[in-house]
C-alpha cells in the first residue's frame, strides 16, 4: 500500500489476480508466497524417437533428466474393464480386457503428473507390461519386442477444470486448470496397440510441437 499509493483492497484484489496466475501462493502462517515456476517441456513427437546409444531409459524418465532433473513415479498395475472412451480407441470387443499401468509421476520430488496407459490384455497379459513395478526401458521397447511397435500416433489435447481426485493426487491450487493429453498409438497393421491418457497440471507443463517440412 505505502509502496504503490494504493489501497488495502486494491492490493487484497491484485493478489488474488496473482494466485489466479499460478505465481503465487497462500499458506496458512507463511502468507502469501512467490511459486516456483519451473515448467517442464514436453515434446510429444520425440516419445518414439531413438534414444542416443546405451540409453535405455522410459520416455517420461529420459526427458525429465535431458532437463537435469530428477524423475520418479508410483505405479499401479491392473486388469479392468475399460470405459467405452478407451474400449473404443483401442477397438476392443463387448467384453474384452485391458492391462492398464496407473502413474503418478514426480519431478523433484513433486507430483507432476498422472499417466494411465491401457493395452489389450490378450496382447501384453505375459509381458512385462502386466506386472507390477517399473519397466526401465520403456513399454514402448516390450511393445517392439511383442511384433507391435508403434509406428503411427494420434493425439488429442483438451483443457478443463481437475476433479477432485485429480486435485488431491497433484496436490493442485485452488483454480488450477489441467490439460488432458490422450495419445493412441497404432502398429503397422493399423491396429491401437496403446491408449495413454495423460493429466498435466496448467501451471507445472509447456507443450511444444516442432513442424519442418525441410
Amino acid at each position: 500500500m505505502e509502496d504503490h499509493g494504493v489501497s488495502r483492497n486494491t492490493v487484497r484484489l491484485a493478489l488474488g489476480e496473482l494466485v489466479n496466475e499460478g505465481l503465487v501462493t497462500r499458506t496458512p502462517r507463511r502468507g502469501t508466497v512467490v511459486r516456483d515456476r519451473r515448467p517442464l517441456l514436453i515434446y510429444p513427437q520425440r516419445e518414439l524417437e531413438p534414444q542416443p546409444s546405451g540409453e535405455l531409459r522410459e520416455a517420461f524418465a529420459y526427458a525429465v533428466a535431458q532437463e537435469g532433473r530428477e524423475p520418479s513415479q508410483y505405479i499401479e498395475v491392473l486388469t479392468v474393464s475399460p470405459v467405452e472412451e478407451i474400449a473404443s480407441r483401442l477397438q476392443l470387443a463387448e467384453g474384452e480386457l485391458a492391462v492398464v499401468r496407473r502413474r503418478l509421476r514426480f519431478v523433484d520430488g513433486q507430483p507432476f503428473n498422472t499417466n494411465d496407459s491401457y493395452f489389450p490384455h490378450d496382447m501384453v497379459a505375459d509381458s512385462e507390461i502386466a506386472r507390477p513395478g517399473d519397466i526401465e526401458r520403456g513399454a514402448n521397447r516390450v511393445l517392439e519386442d511383442l511384433g507391435h511397435s508403434q509406428v503411427r500416433v494420434v493425439d488429442d489435447i483438451w483443457a478443463r477444470m481437475p476433479n477432485q481426485e485429480e486435485a488431491e493426487r497433484l496436490q493442485l491450487e485452488l483454480g488450477t486448470p489441467v490439460m488432458v493429453y490422450v495419445r493412441v498409438g497404432y502398429d503397422v497393421s493399423d491396429t491401437p496397440v496403446r491408449v495413454a491418457v495423460t493429466v498435466l497440471p496448467a501451471d507445472k507443463h509447456l507443450i511444444r510441437y516442432e513442424l519442418d517440412r525441410r
